[in-house]
């Protein structure tokens, strides 16, 4: 069908009136809930633009009408499962002289949305690229989760297997930036009982839903309290924020400590040797006295595996 194909290279160069050889690729953040929250230049974007790739084109049908926006540009859809496929046409498109709108539907495209495909072709074929800034729920949910703001890190989606999840959340338990995470309501529960396993249940955390939107909640506590509420059940969009490791020093940790600490490293893959000096670069402390903790908890865990295999023979 022709309405779903982007534009040839001399129709989009006709169309684009600009005369240049090429065009622009303009990202535009989309509200996040409340569409008044959208920036004015959005509008100007959607009636100027030759192309509109949308993540959800009815989505955008919607958007236009609350906006009061007529748009003459060709709507094409750009989602996870076309990404690939559509990407060439939106950069012959570009490459013809289009501009070319990306949004999705809410938030900043490439933020755990599509985009970055297109964004990387672009940037290889040295096209311009710009962006109209809008809401972000990154932000939003970390303004609003009244823990520290000065250092984080955006983890997007964790994995949906528990195995996996799990790995995830240990590569980054001893991070002491404040995390943000995008989950899924009916996974909350599952992935807030993951994290006080990995984290701790007294570590610090805010469930961010609905924001901008008629029900905003923002329920803040450790991360054990969370999970128990949780899983009564818990509607709408999530973001999750949780409190950085602590600094500890060499008094507050103890050989278990050191041990546990090492051995999550090793589950993420690092091997010992590396693992160890890490931890011990953590905690202030020798190599040989963090190497001594695990050589002494792996003694321990041998002679208790023996002492219960000899009383079985003895029985």
């Amino acid at each position: 069908m022709t309405g779903s194909t982007a534009p040839t290279a001399s129709a989009a160069s006709a169309s684009s009136g600009s005369g240049s050889s090429a065009g622009v690729l303009v990202l535009a953040g989309t509200p996040i809930g409340d569409v008044s929250d959208a920036p004015p230049r959005l509008a100007k974007e959607l009636e100027a633009a030759d192309v509109i790739a949308a993540e959800d084109t009815r989505r955008l049908r919607r958007l236009t009408q609350a906006l009061g926006v007529f748009t003459t540009g060709r709507v094409v859809s750009y989602f996870e499962g076309n990404e690939s496929a559509r990407t060439p046409e939106l950069v012959e498109a570009l490459e013809g002289g289009a501009r070319v709108l990306l949004v999705t539907d809410a938030g900043m495209p490439s933020v755990s949305d599509p985009g970055y495909r297109l964004v990387a072709a672009a940037v290889e074929k040295d096209l311009k690229i710009t962006a109209v800034p809008g809401p972000s729920a990154v932000l939003t949910a970390l303004a609003l989760s009244g823990l520290p703001v000065d250092r984080f890190c955006f983890e997007g989606f964790l994995p949906r297997k528990a195995g996996e999840r799990l790995g995830k959340l240990r590569e980054v338990a001893d991070e002491r930036r404040t995390l943000v995470y995008f989950e899924a309501p009916h996974r909350l529960d599952d992935t807030l009982a993951a994290m006080a396993e990995v984290f701790g249940e007294g570590r610090r955390a805010a469930v961010c839903r609905e924001l901008t939107k008629t029900y905003e909640e923002v329920k803040r506590g450790p991360l054990k309290e969370l999970a128990e509420w949780a899983a009564e059940g818990v509607r709408g969009e999530i973001t999750v924020v949780v409190e950085g490791a602590p600094e500890a020093g060499p008094a507050e940790l103890d050989a278990d400590e050191l041990v546990r600490r090492v051995q999550v490293r090793e589950e993420a893959g690092e091997r010992r040797k590396e693992a160890i000096a890490a931890v011990a670069a953590e905690a202030g402390l020798p190599k040989r006295e963090v190497f001594d903790a695990v050589v002494a908890a792996k003694n321990a865990a041998r002679t208790q595996g023996g002492g219960a295999g000899e009383g079985k023979g003895a029985s």
